[in-house]
């Protein structure tokens, strides 16, 4: 893990969350407790309807639960969190600005300085493969170039912590691989807490310090796995006999739990 690792930023402690509906009420967060770490990527890995979603938005403070709480540098969380970078799947970009004003929405809604969030802007766009882009319109990028705006944009005045919900939900595979190496390098560089909620297995593996795998809705915590992979991860460590142990161990969980059923 890295050496930032030494004290929680976020706690989560016996949350549950229960929607009412129709047909009777839903609970789709039960009793989940864990911390995160300053400088950690703590993935949150699970089945759909697991409640990772729910978890993240309440920890954004977007969503209230219905017991227990989230903690954040020893304050309850209760409403929405305006120091936090958020990206969801959808880069929900806006079509008539361009890559660097799209970036630049954030720096305007908080009154920063413009000439300073400018060249923050322009150094993210390039740390991801988007220098030349900066006057391009959503429509003349890629699925993969508009959601690495949606990362610049979230993360243009520095947040100390990153909530990401399947940011990589909709890319292709190679385009997937890409944005994972540079969000690693990001991440390194300005030593963020990350959330982040994800349907892969191996995608959590690589991008982690420690994965949370939840059961099938009510989401609970089956196990915290610490990734003991070296940094920066390349993607070769996929080929690696550790990496394919940390797989295995989590497709064993799942397989357990009745999310994964062999013939």
């Amino acid at each position: 893990m890295s050496a930032v690792l030494q004290e929680a930023l976020l706690r989560v402690e016996s949350l549950s969350k229960v929607y009412p509906t129709a047909d009777g009420p839903v609970r789709a967060l039960d009793q989940v407790t864990f911390s995160a770490q300053r400088g950690e990527f703590l993935s949150i890995l699970g089945p759909s309807g697991c409640g990772k979603s729910t978890l993240m938005m309440i920890a954004a403070g977007l969503v209230s639960p219905s017991s227990g709480a989230v903690i954040v540098e020893g304050e309850r969380v209760t409403r929405p969190r305006t120091n936090i970078g958020i990206v969801f799947q959808s880069p929900v970009l806006l079509d008539w600005r361009t890559a660097l004003d799209n970036v630049l929405l954030q720096a305007e809604a908080r009154n920063l300085d413009r000439t300073k969030a400018e060249a923050t802007a322009r150094a993210l766009l390039s740390q991801v493969g988007l220098a030349g882009f900066e006057n391009k319109f959503p429509h003349e990028l890629s699925g993969g170039m508009r959601q690495r705006v949606s990362i610049c944009r979230a993360l243009v005045h520095a947040p100390h912590q990153l909530l990401m919900d399947e940011p990589f939900g909709a890319l292709d595979a190679l385009t997937r691989d890409q944005i994972a190496l540079d969000l690693q390098k990001v991440w390194s560089d300005r030593q963020m807490t990350v959330l982040f909620v994800t349907h892969s297995i191996a995608e959590a593996v690589f991008l982690s310090d420690r994965v949370i795998v939840m059961t099938p809705r009510p989401g609970r915590i089956d196990r915290i796995i610490d990734i003991d992979l070296p940094r920066p991860r390349t993607l070769s460590v996929r080929d690696t006999p550790q990496f394919a142990a940390y797989n295995r161990q989590i497709r064993d969980l799942f397989l357990a739990s009745g999310v994964l059923r062999e013939p």
